[in-house]
């Protein structure tokens, strides 16, 4: 992880594009197989959905990207779970005291809400969610239902990159639009349902 967050980087979104078309009838796979080590990895899944949206369109590019990063999500989980607390904590570094604060014993909602939260990468609450006690099924259903809008959204932009059509830009706006009533529902959900904050979030009783 350490390797991966200093020395592994993304082409740029024409090189990668190249790249993945290169591999013509395959290139749908090593596309998804590429993002889902992108997802379990500190690097920014972004570049990933943009060049999908670039590479396949909306339709087919939401779909790839949405099953690539699950396939990347489910990955982590899993290997934290292999790993064990302690080396998971190491491997979280200065993310890991924060993310244990918000994961441990948590649910649906933590997972829900964390993956939603604007600045909050995929890759600790992978690792995280695995290691501090998030039962599987909470991660699984959180983690489908709260990453699709988000891809979508980034996919789109990248179809709009490559055709500025009326409808890929409403796909922008709807999904945008989508992922921030999901997020105020998320904080609101779980805000009530237990005594875990958000970051940067102040509690009622502060």
């Amino acid at each position: 992880m350490i390797y991966a967050a200093f020395n592994l980087r993304l082409p740029p979104l024409d090189e990668l594009q190249q790249r993945i078309e290169d591999y013509g009838w395959a290139g749908w796979m090593v596309f998804i197989a590429l993002y889902a080590v992108v997802a379990m990895t500190p690097i920014p899944v972004t570049v990933m959905a943009v060049s999908g949206g670039l590479i396949f369109g909306t339709l087919e590019g939401s779909l790839l990207s949405v099953i690539g990063v699950l396939i990347g999500c489910f990955a982590a989980y899993h290997l934290a779970r292999l790993l064990g607390t302690q080396a998971v904590r190491k491997l979280l570094g200065s993310h890991g005291e924060k993310v244990e604060s918000h994961l441990h014993d948590a649910g649906f909602e933590a997972v829900f809400a964390l993956r939603l939260t604007p600045g909050v990468p995929y890759w600790p609450v992978n690792y995280g969610s695995g290691a501090f006690g998030v039962s599987q099924r909470d991660f699984v259903v959180a983690s489908m239902i709260s990453t699709v809008p988000g891809q979508v959204s980034l996919v789109a932009l990248g179809a709009f990159i490559a055709d500025r059509t009326i409808v890929n830009g409403v796909v922008i706006g709807v999904s945008w639009a989508v992922v921030i009533a999901m997020t105020i529902w998320a904080y609101r959900s779980w805000r009530g349902s237990s005594n875990h904050r958000l970051p940067g979030a102040e509690s009622t009783a502060d």
